[in-house]
């Protein structure tokens, strides 16, 4: 990769436009993520860890109150990242950022998974390994499907005409400017 695919200017504005997240819209979206996952891990954690659905619903709302911050914190680093250095956001950093942002997530919730079940920290790692191994896949499609949708609603927002889904998808990921 050349130099010049490695600051800012290399971002088209499509992506650069893409990137332009206000506070509160970053807080919709960690809020609509969170709430989606609050549902289904408290339903799955009780039916499969054998704890009332009200134990399990408090501790994925303070894991969630823990996710939605980092959240917002890690995605607004990302996208500087990409404004930075250019990089497409196709598949290869989709799953970069999943995985990244789900250590990050695991360091500060074993511990209050521990507090809060009355477990050891060991079981408490497994728990959110397995935790983790859901929520890579759910962050890669929600990121994804929120990005593809965001620019539509852009686009119809702007009185611009839809494009194809390959090209929906393309102006969400493209980094560099297309040349010659």
């Amino acid at each position: 990769m050349s130099a010049s695919n490695l600051n800012s200017s290399a971002v088209n504005p499509a992506t650069a436009n893409a990137l332009k997240k206000s506070l509160a819209e970053r807080f919709f979206q960690a809020l609509l993520f969170e709430l989606i996952a609050v549902v289904l891990c408290a339903v799955v954690g009780a039916w499969l860890l054998g704890y009332s659905l009200v134990h399990m619903g408090a501790l994925t709302i303070m894991i969630s109150l823990c996710a939605m911050f980092w959240n917002m914190v890690f995605n607004a680093l990302f996208d500087r990242a990409q404004t930075r250095f250019g990089f497409k956001r196709g598949v290869t950093a989709r799953v970069i950022h999943a995985v990244m942002f789900e250590l990050g997530l695991i360091a500060a919730v074993v511990p209050l998974a521990a507090w809060w079940l009355a477990i050891g920290l060991w079981e408490a790692f497994v728990l959110d390994i397995g935790i983790a191994l859901f929520f890579l896949p759910y962050t890669f499609a929600y990121n994804w499907a929120y990005d593809t949708l965001r620019a539509r609603f852009m686009r119809r927002r702007a009185g611009q005409p839809a494009p194809s889904a390959m090209a929906d998808a393309a102006a969400t990921s493209t980094a560099r400017p297309q040349t010659r």
